[in-house]
């Protein structure tokens, strides 16, 4: 597949094949992610609105939106130990191979019917998904001759794109298959995007560096039976807990939500809480960890309301729009395509904005691009209030005004999420470098934790008042820190 994708470098005539210039094992990690997020979009297209159909099941959209969101979080919060089985145990390349097996297998389990089956398909997809997402990145990074190679840059440009494009097709096809011929068909049809995608990786993997192979720091002996064992006694405990839970009768749903959510607002503090304490780094460091706590509570306030996208939003798509458009009628899960196309359509205007501006002088700091993309969310949920009064009767509103919301959220990520990246990276402290990528993903799980814990508390998110709240919480946070740009600034050392 990826061969049909390569050509022979221009400069270098004869020479060994490349992928639009790059190395042609970009091909490979391009298409395999391409694949791996055509399944995960899928399914997550399908994922809110089978759980409240009545042929699906028939849930409330309270107990639907805390288990999306709980899914979602648990991805970014499993990308952390996903890096580590990269380093420790397996390295990237296996990493990424059993990841993606763990993801098809998820995706076939959800195909089968049953709340057994669907919950334990949920898992084993969020499970692969967090131990792929941070070994498939080092993988592309280790094509490269080190940072300075002037192709990096580019090389993760390219592989960005092929994120979008499975996230684009995937609605279009998953959902559209899952909304008008059977759930669980558009399941399958997810396992086979990943089986695909593993297909691909595999016969691409003699294109990749040897260094993908590697396992980077390997555990010792002692350090392996140390992890087995107490992973062993979390494993009984949690085994017996439940146990009795289910064996006295007493078990509900909100046994296993109330706890895992409740782990996804800890474990963030408790992570960022260690590394601020750590003795061991410099004073440099630590104003760089006390200006980036800024930057992560601004990031959790934003994912909280932009993943909302797939679930309050898509929700109200559900019920109160009219999916139709120039007399073409559309399935519902086909918004979550709106995102994508948007990212791929605006992202070189945003760069080609920020390098226009750099040249003049005039470019906006960090702290103010992370105001912005604050800001621009919040703003998308006052538009959101537009739509939400005018179906408050029952009436149908037109699906221009979801294209708007996605409209101002997009724009929002674009402003936040490249730059919170970057500022990840250059931030970071010696100590934790490998590891700040993933702290970063945990602004993601407190965000989406933080919706799952007010549904379940029983509010209802697509009320017009908790939308004016969540706009005004967003709009506040990125007016504070743009009041509070220089302290913040004065804390980021030497960053920009």
């Amino acid at each position: 597949m990826a061969s049909s994708l390569t050509k022979d470098s221009p400069s270098t005539p004869g020479s060994e094949k490349t992928f639009f210039g790059h190395p042609r094992g970009l091909a490979t990690l391009f298409m395999t992610e391409m694949w791996e997020r055509f399944s995960f979009y899928g399914m997550r297209a399908l994922l809110p609105l089978y759980l409240v159909a009545p042929g699906g099941l028939n849930m409330n959209p309270a107990t639907a939106t805390a288990i999306y969101s709980i899914y979602l979080a648990m991805v970014y919060l499993l990308a952390m130990p996903g890096g580590w089985f990269g380093d420790r145990v397996w390295g990237p390349r296996k990493t990424v191979t059993i990841s993606a097996a763990v993801i098809m297998v998820g995706h076939l389990t959800l195909a089968l019917p049953g709340q057994g089956t669907f919950f334990a398909g949920l898992g084993l997809v969020a499970l692969g998904s967090g131990l792929l997402k941070a070994n498939i990145s080092t993988m592309v990074g280790q094509l490269y001759d080190g940072p300075d190679d002037p192709r990096r840059d580019g090389g993760f440009t390219v592989f960005y794109m092929g994120i979008n494009l499975g996230a684009f097709a995937a609605p279009l096809v998953i959902g559209t298959v899952g909304e008008n011929v059977n759930w669980h068909l558009g399941f399958a049809l997810a396992a086979l995007g990943m089986a695909l995608g593993l297909a691909q990786f595999l016969m691409g993997t003699r294109h990749l560096s040897e260094r993908s192979s590697v396992v980077p720091k390997p555990l010792s002996v002692q350090e392996r039976q140390t992890t087995l064992r107490k992973g062993l006694i979390w494993l009984a405990v949690a085994v017996v807990f439940y146990g009795v839970v289910v064996g006295t009768g007493t078990y509900t749903l909100n046994w296993a939500l109330v706890p895992i959510t409740l782990a996804g607002l800890i474990i963030p503090i408790m992570v960022l809480t260690r590394i601020k304490r750590d003795k061991e780094l410099t004073e440099t460091e630590q104003s760089k960890m006390t200006g980036y706590i800024w930057f992560f509570v601004a990031a959790a306030v934003f994912w909280m309301i932009y993943d909302q996208g797939g679930s309050t939003l898509a929700l109200f798509g559900d019920k109160s729009t009219n999916t139709t458009i120039l007399g073409f009628d559309f399935p519902v899960s086909w918004y979550q395509s709106i995102n994508p196309v948007l990212i791929m359509a605006l992202a070189p205007v945003v760069a080609w904005i920020w390098l226009a501006l750099n040249r003049r002088g005039k470019e906006p700091s960090t702290v103010v691009k992370f105001a912005s993309g604050l800001f621009l969310v919040g703003v998308s949920f006052l538009v959101f209030l537009i739509p939400l009064s005018m179906a408050g009767d029952g009436a149908k509103v037109a699906a221009w005004w979801m294209v708007a919301i996605y409209f101002a959220q997009t724009v929002g990520e674009l402003c936040l999420s490249p730059v919170g990246l970057s500022v990840t990276t250059k931030m970071a402290p010696v100590k934790y470098g490998s590891q700040m990528m993933g702290v970063w993903f945990l602004a993601v799980t407190a965000g989406d934790c933080t919706t799952s814990l007010l549904s379940l508390a029983g509010v209802d998110l697509n009320q017009t008042g908790i939308v004016g709240m969540e706009a005004a919480l967003a709009i506040a946070a990125g007016a504070a820190v743009f009041m509070y740009r220089k302290k913040v600034k004065s804390l980021m050392g030497d960053v920009r």
